[in-house]
């Protein structure tokens, strides 16, 4: 489902969900019906057919949500995304960051959706010629700020910049999950606790300011 369908026109389209609670109950069918697809059968299964059968909800009320197959699987993976916990504002920012990044490996390991979800995200362009780009931006927006959010909260606290100085936040949220991300896409190895504390040491003593030697670690090693 690449091109919007006639019934996307409809003046029902406009009106607000809330505004009719009909319209939100075939939503709510319609994301509960893709979500199962989703998390048994992968993006393929996630097809029009197949969601309008198992919600039981007509072809016509799903275009009047949805006016694309990108719509609909981006609406269903922010509806599967689980949150991550905000961390504590106080503590050290030395174990504030391994136990941030050791509840975000965790949740990468044990979400397969997650990353699916960034697979999705990785192989679609968002171009100009992206058939919705919309639809994928929000949810691109989404993960982000579902990453990068609790690291800024660490990493620009006065402790965090009087230790460390000024950082580039986004390069740093990068050297962090970087191997996580990758260790798990690549199948090399599970991140554990002890490994984020080596990500997290050596994060450290790159960006400490006054101790800039950096010591890189190995993830491929058992």
């Amino acid at each position: 489902m690449t091109d919007p369908d006639p019934a996307a026109a409809d003046p029902l389209t406009t009106a607000p969900e809330q505004a009719d609670p009909r319209l939100a109950r075939s939503r709510n069918r319609l994301l509960d019906a893709a979500s199962h697809l989703l998390s048994t059968g992968g993006v393929e299964a996630v097809t029009v057919e197949a969601v309008t059968r198992v919600s039981k909800v007509a072809r016509a009320t799903l275009y009047r949500h949805f006016g694309s197959t990108t719509q609909l699987l981006a609406a269903t993976f922010e509806r599967l995304l689980p949150q991550v916990d905000t961390p504590t504002s106080t503590g050290p920012v030395r174990e504030r960051l391994v136990a941030l990044l050791t509840t975000q490996a965790d949740l990468i390991q044990q979400a397969p959706v997650q990353m699916t979800t960034l697979s999705w995200l990785a192989m679609g362009s968002i171009g100009e010629d992206h058939p919705d780009p919309a639809a994928v931006t929000s949810l691109r927006a989404r993960v982000i700020e579902q990453y990068r959010h609790p690291f800024d909260q660490i990493l620009t606290s006065p402790q965090a910049r009087a230790m460390l100085g000024e950082l580039d936040t986004t390069f740093a949220i990068i050297e962090l999950i970087g191997p996580i991300v990758f260790a798990r896409l690549t199948g090399l190895r599970t991140i554990d606790h002890d490994d984020c504390t080596r990500l997290v040491d050596n994060f450290l003593t790159a960006h400490r300011t006054n101790t800039p030697t950096h010591t890189p670690i190995d993830i491929a090693t058992p």
